[in-house]
């Protein structure tokens, strides 16, 4: 078995633990949800922040107005969208953080730390990234820019 069919083979079990997740408990106000969407065999991935309250309530990502809009940008039907073989779905934070003085908090840390990088090394046919926010946009573009730096 080549390494890339080994860390694919571990995503039902990865998803699995993420699903259950509970490591920041304490910290969310409506308590722990975890709403992500995956399959090894995705070419599409859409990292936002983190769900909104519609979305904790329904465990649907995106089944929210917000959503709706991308689905348009994209082009793509809901049937499309909800198809983890096609697109995967991996907020930055996987839980409702519930809100603050301004609108919804920003997403947990300890979820990107935790499950980024096992779910992204088991996804190895993603083409196509979509990065939604400020949060999303510094792990990912962030972290490309300074592995391009380091590389020069």
């Amino acid at each position: 078995m080549s390494a890339t069919s080994n860390t694919t083979s571990r995503l039902p079990q990865v998803l699995e633990e993420a699903r259950a997740c509970t490591i920041c408990a304490a910290n969310l106000p409506h308590g722990p949800r975890p709403v992500l969407q995956a399959d090894a065999r995705a070419r599409i991935l859409i990292v936002g922040q983190a769900p909104g309250s519609k979305v904790h309530a329904s465990g649907v990502p995106f089944d929210d107005a917000s959503g709706e809009r991308l689905r348009q940008w994209m082009g793509i039907s809901p049937e499309q969208f909800y198809d983890p073989q096609l697109v995967a779905i991996l907020p930055m934070g996987f839980c409702y953080p519930g809100t603050g003085p301004s609108g919804d908090l920003a997403p947990r840390g300890e979820c990107a730390l935790q499950w980024r990088t096992k779910l992204l090394q088991a996804m190895p046919r993603i083409e196509l990234t979509l990065v939604i926010g400020q949060y999303a946009m510094a792990w990912h573009i962030g972290k490309a820019r300074r592995l391009q730096a380091q590389a020069m």
